[in-house]
């Protein structure tokens, strides 16, 4: 019993010899490597911060950083006791690999929300036309953004899809243009029809004198001439400015008593 004894308290000195060193190192390098870790992902949130980046994407930056760094220490701890980390690594790596496959339109999705929301292409507000929709941006999250029409629908666009299409932000600008298109009889006068439109944008109280209206003929129509009444106006009041537009020009250019022709198209019989 005593031999027994003996030979345990050799094996357990032998042990506390070999690992006794190594478990210190990697107590010490586990402490200071969280601290480290811990200092890091700070520093990233305050240059996110600094560089006026979205509150969810530096939230998930950090985050990320902060597991991704904390998996290597684990794993250098591990190394340090003489464990082979090869296969664990290879078996992660796949695993990584098969959810990567399997959620690859989740992920171009989740890519294309942290893309918008470091770049801003537009924020929670703003009037944009994208894949076909047109209206406000009431969301945007990272795989979807929420955009509420003008006749009050809700489309839930994905973000990977926004960001390989073309995006046209209305409200990015402080102005833009409002535009009435309308046709005149080919004997009317045609400066004359110019001169009303134009009164109409200039006394409209909401189109802008800087940049300056414009009227003139567009097109040469099959059953009138074509004019345009161009102005500029708030962004945010577009929509209002030209519905507005629409009805002064056509109520000026009746009491003008200019005719706007309906389409004609004139027969000529053979006897």
């Amino acid at each position: 019993m005593d031999i027994n004894l003996e030979k345990l308290s050799e094996q357990a000195a032998a042990l506390l010899l070999e690992y006794g060193p190594k478990f210190i190192l990697a107590i010490i390098l586990l402490l200071v490597g969280l601290r480290l870790i811990k200092f890091l992902t700070k520093q990233v949130k305050q240059i996110a911060e600094k560089q006026d980046i979205d509150k969810t994407v530096s939230r998930f930056m950090s985050n990320l950083l902060s597991w991704l760094l904390k998996a290597i220490l684990v794993i250098s701890v591990v190394q340090m006791f003489g464990v082979a980390t090869t296969s664990f690594v290879a078996v992660l790596g796949a695993m990584g690999l098969a959810v990567g496959l399997a959620l690859q339109g989740t992920l171009s999705n989740f890519a294309g929300g942290v893309l918008l929301l470091i770049f801003k292409h537009y924020k929670i507000g703003d009037v944009i036309e994208v894949m076909g929709h047109t209206g406000t941006v009431t969301s945007i999250k990272l795989i979807t953004t929420d955009i509420k029409d003008f006749d009050g629908r809700l489309h839930i666009c994905p973000n990977g899809e926004i960001m390989n299409n073309d995006i046209t932000n209305r409200t990015k600008l402080e102005i833009l243009r409002a535009e009435v298109n309308v046709g005149i009889s080919y004997d009317a006068d045609i400066k004359g029809a110019k001169d009303v439109l134009m009164q109409v944008l200039k006394n409209h109280d909401r189109v802008l004198k800087d940049p300056e209206p414009f009227v003139g003929v567009v097109e040469l129509g099959g059953s009138s001439v074509n004019l345009v009444a161009r102005g500029w106006c708030k962004s945010e009041e577009k929509f209002a400015v030209q519905t507005d537009l629409i009805e002064k020009c056509k109520i000026a250019l009746d009491e003008a008593e200019f005719e706007i022709p309906f389409p004609q198209m004139d027969v000529h019989l053979d006897k």
